[in-house]
């Protein structure tokens, strides 16, 4: 790939993936798994997103609320809360949920029980909207069109684990988790944190559901939820799959040189969505210990697929797709090609590596089924 001379100088500015903080070349996957992948962790935890206080809740449970056929029969539908209990800090009483709808084939009848693969996606009020007895099918989340291509698919309300607006960290799983007593650490998670956060719960749940192949999860988001997605499967191995869809600034695309959003105008715009350290990089990026392509290459040997939209100039699908190539180096210490050797693509035909690809569509800003026909096609063989 020929890159111009103002994309070599932001190469030649962007953190080497493959040396460690104390200047040792990563030379195998043992390394990189060992070493390097937890010091990008915590520098992203550090500067970034902000370091998540708690894990699995030590009370929590999953109640089952409704079980359904649906589809004329072709699929089964599951609502389940999922209940947990803060450490008693906080100021809403000390107690969650998280609701999750699940979609997954219905039984084929076979000697042998089958557990489906399944994509789970994060929701921004969609769902919320549906009203009882409607289907959520949608081109944003078209279930039978999953269904149909042989997996299960879920989903859970953001709003759930933390609503979408700054009022000082005192609502949703920050009024849970976060101590009252002392100010916020510049470390502190910030709302993208929280919602990774839920994920992670949702695929506590999944482990338990006998129709899900847990080893064969794939998290998906769109925009804020692409830029969920992947730090929530840099943060969780147990994702077999990040899809990351017209994610941009803070998300897929590299930050030094990036059009569009830059990281002054997202931490203007959603001053709670990442830690306050965060905010030190305002018009800053060339001082960032990290870029983007380094939360990319924490998904290797997993597998991974980022998308954009030729109308998203917002996101900047050029620096989407430069991330996703200079990641590449990580997969290759696993023995597995990328696409750093493959020009950008063009519209609406997808890029397919072992573990890897990426496709640019006709369009604007949203998730549809057409970028759900290329993650699927993707997915066919490899989840």
């Amino acid at each position: 790939m020929q890159l111009s001379k103002e994309e070599q100088s932001v190469e030649r500015s962007i953190p080497q993936l493959l040396v460690s903080l104390d200047g040792n070349e990563i030379d195998s996957a043992g390394e990189w798994m060992e070493r390097r992948r937890p010091e990008l962790l915590e520098l992203f935890a550090e500067h970034v997103y902000g370091r998540q206080p708690v894990s699995r809740p030590q009370w929590m449970i999953f109640a089952v609320a409704a079980q359904e056929p649906c589809f004329n029969g072709r699929a089964v539908r599951k609502k389940i809360d999922i209940h947990f209990v803060g450490d008693g800090e906080g100021e809403s009483g000390g107690q969650g949920r998280i609701r999750l709808t699940l979609y997954v084939p219905a039984d084929t009848g076979e000697a042998e029980k089958k557990r489906w693969p399944a994509f789970l996606l994060l929701d921004h009020g969609r769902l919320s909207a549906v009203r009882e007895g409607e289907s959520p099918s949608t081109p944003f989340w078209p279930v039978e069109q999953i269904i149909d291509s042989g997996y299960g698919t879920a989903m859970i309300a953001a709003e759930d684990i933390d609503p979408d607006e700054h009022d000082g960290f005192r609502n949703g799983v920050h009024g849970l988790f976060d101590p009252n007593d002392r100010p916020r650490d510049g470390d502190a998670w910030g709302t993208i944190s929280a919602w990774a956060w839920g994920l992670s719960r949702a695929m506590d749940y999944l482990e338990t559901d006998p129709d899900v192949d847990s080893a064969r999860v794939a998290v998906i988001g769109h925009s804020r939820g692409g830029k969920t997605a992947l730090w929530a499967g840099a943060l969780d191995e147990r994702f077999a799959m990040v899809v990351s869809n017209e994610s941009g600034c803070t998300g897929a695309a590299i930050s030094r040189g990036k059009a569009g959003e830059r990281v002054h105008q997202i931490n203007t715009a959603f001053p709670h969505w990442f830690a306050d350290n965060y905010k030190r990089y305002n018009e800053r990026e060339e001082e960032l210990p990290v870029d983007q392509h380094m939360l990319l290459a924490m998904i290797a040997p997993r597998l991974l697929y980022v998308s954009s939209a030729a109308e998203d100039e917002w996101a900047d699908p050029a620096s989407e797709y430069l991330s996703l190539q200079l990641a590449e180096p990580a997969y290759r210490l696993h023995g597995l090609g990328g696409l750093a050797a493959a020009p950008f693509p063009e519209l609406d035909t997808p890029l397919h590596a072992e573990r890897c690809g990426y496709h640019i569509r006709a369009g604007r800003h949203d998730l549809n089924e057409v970028d759900w026909t290329y993650v699927l096609a993707f997915a066919e063989g490899r989840l």
